[in-house]
């Protein structure tokens, strides 16, 4: 297809949506509408995956230091930690800084433990560097010389992950099959407009046009429609989201996790949703262009 084709089936297909009326505002409307949960539903999705992930990467292991171990015995083990493949990084808290964080978790009564009579254990927070590593870590460091103990959530980290997992695999299952669901119900739609311009195609065909020839503007006509359906669910995205991100922020801000903020995130599911209203359109119109080019 020459330059001149295509500029001349791009100016038909466009002049064609103004033609059609009220079928245009009917498969642009279907397009919207798809389009729309599409974008509420991976604007969920990833967000969910987002807190998802801040909340696994949170899992640390707390290996309790023995009382009495010598700040020359602890470096050792610190060291030791160090060496270990899956360790991102290693935190020391002192029993003294563990009783402050205790105090303001449960209150001034724990205030009464000071000095020898902290009961509490110095500690190496250790973090791995995949989330699923943390079990691992746990269980090499607990064998190490001067370790009272590892912690690392036990039942509760591996039943963490699972869910995280469980997330992820659900949420691309629904978002494919909401996808397929859009190329349905628009491939449907634009089939009634098609059907509405049978006469149209007959015409074409008896004075000898080629299929790729008729099939074109319908194909550009489809991803028109995909277009201009896509820019209604953008707008309601985009300030849905901005309003909810003000609401929302305030109250998680107090847990340490955070929504994907607006901008960047905002402009990827805009041309994501262009994306797949251009293509689930052109490939409606040319999935059910099909049967009326059968000979």
């Amino acid at each position: 297809m020459n330059s001149l084709t295509f500029k001349r089936h791009l100016i038909e297909s466009f002049k064609s949506l103004k033609r059609n009326g009220w079928m245009t505002v009917a498969a642009l409307s279907a397009v919207a509408v798809t389009l729309l949960l599409v974008g509420v539903l991976l604007s969920v999705l990833m967000n969910i995956n987002k807190i998802a992930s801040d909340i696994e990467n949170d899992v640390q292991v707390r290996v309790l230091i023995n009382r009495g171990t010598s700040k020359k015995q602890e470096n050792t083990l610190r060291q030791n930690l160090a060496k270990l493949d899956e360790v991102k990084s290693i935190r020391y808290s002192s029993k003294k800084q563990e009783l402050k964080d205790v105090i303001g978790s449960y209150g001034k009564e724990f205030k009464l433990f000071s000095g020898d009579d902290n009961p509490l254990n110095d500690v190496f927070v250790v973090k791995a560097k995949k989330p699923k590593q943390t079990v691992k870590v746990a269980k090499q460091a607990e064998k190490m010389k001067y370790v009272y103990t590892a912690k690392y959530g036990g039942a509760s980290a591996k039943k963490l992950f699972k869910i995280v997992d469980n997330i992820r695999t659900w949420g691309i299952g629904i978002s494919l099959l909401l996808l397929f669901v859009a190329v349905f119900l628009i491939s449907n739609t634009i089939r009634i407009t098609i059907l509405s311009r049978k006469d149209e195609i007959g015409i074409m065909r008896l004075v000898g046009a080629t299929n790729g020839f008729i099939r074109w503007p319908f194909i550009l006509e489809g991803a028109w429609t995909g277009l201009f359906g896509a820019i209604v669910p953008i707008i309601i995205v985009d300030f849905g989201y901005v309003w909810l991100y003000r609401i929302l922020s305030a109250s998680l801000a107090s847990t340490g996790y955070h929504l994907l903020t607006p901008g960047t995130f905002l402009i990827q599911i805009d041309l994501l949703l262009i994306l797949i209203g251009i293509i689930i359109g052109a490939l409606g119109s040319g999935l059910s262009m099909r049967r009326f080019l059968k000979i």
